[in-house]
């Protein structure tokens, strides 16, 4: 049996931009990214903590260090800037591999949405 389970959580970041000029997506500093184990077009659910939207888009790569969390296409349309928001990445497993996983789940400072040290 396969399961979906967390892969990877980018837990309270600060939204910086939204651009809805942008062909979809979701543009994230890519020191985020590293740090959360998640790869150029991976898929990504976005949940709004200020209003309680969920949008399904997939990352693209942001300049290092830049703390850019931006919502590009329809999806800035459900987000302000500075609204917080948590990411999160999915993987499918095998039940018992499933249960043995640990996912990766970073805490950056919500105001500068960089890691904390």
């Amino acid at each position: 049996m396969q399961i979906e389970i967390l892969k990877s959580k980018i837990h309270r970041v600060s939204v910086t931009d939204a651009n809805l000029n942008y062909i979809g997506s979701i543009t994230l500093d890519q020191n985020l990214m590293d740090a959360a184990n998640i790869i150029p077009f991976e898929k990504v659910s976005v949940v709004n903590n200020n209003n309680g939207e969920r949008i399904e888009t997939y990352v693209i790569p942001g300049e290092r260090g830049s703390g850019m969390v931006c919502l590009n296409g329809a999806a800035a349309r459900k987000v302000q800037i500075g609204d917080v928001v948590i990411i999160m990445a999915f993987a499918t497993m095998d039940y018992e591999e499933a249960k043995k996983y640990t996912p990766v789940v970073i805490y950056p400072d919500t105001e500068t949405n960089q890691l904390k040290k």
